[in-house]
């Protein structure tokens, strides 16, 4: 089975990761054809740690999962952070393959995105 793991900063307002939880819901129901699990999880400041994302996945049936930082910018977090707490918890699961992906800010979907958004609201 795969899964995806959208990953997101968290915050101290729970409102702000329910956000994240609710739009890593919407996602699933657009990504079934690909994708059986989508879940969030947060790098902290939240319920649900990115180490506790994998095992979620893992324990819902997960042999490949892949981690999408829902970020927009290459910074620390995304360069170092996320791949760190990855790395530590693969260990943990030595038959599961996870990946992770390009931060969203570096889709090319992203200039279509900023476009939409901005003639929307013009």
């Amino acid at each position: 089975m795969k899964a995806l793991l959208l990953v997101a900063h968290g915050s101290r307002r729970q409102r702000s990761n329910d956000e994240v939880i609710e739009l890593a819901q919407k996602l699933k129901s657009e990504c079934v054809d690909h994708y059986d699990i989508v879940q969030a999880a947060f790098l902290e400041l939240a319920d649900t740690l990115i180490a506790d994302g994998i095992e979620n996945c893992v324990n819902a049936g997960a042999s490949h999962i892949t981690v999408l930082p829902y970020f927009l910018n290459s910074g620390r977090h995304v360069t170092e952070d996320i791949p760190h707490d990855v790395d530590n918890t693969r260990s943990k699961f030595p038959n599961v393959q996870i990946h992770i992906a390009q931060h969203i800010g570096e889709s090319p979907a992203m200039i279509p995105l900023l476009k939409a958004a901005a003639v929307n609201n013009s």
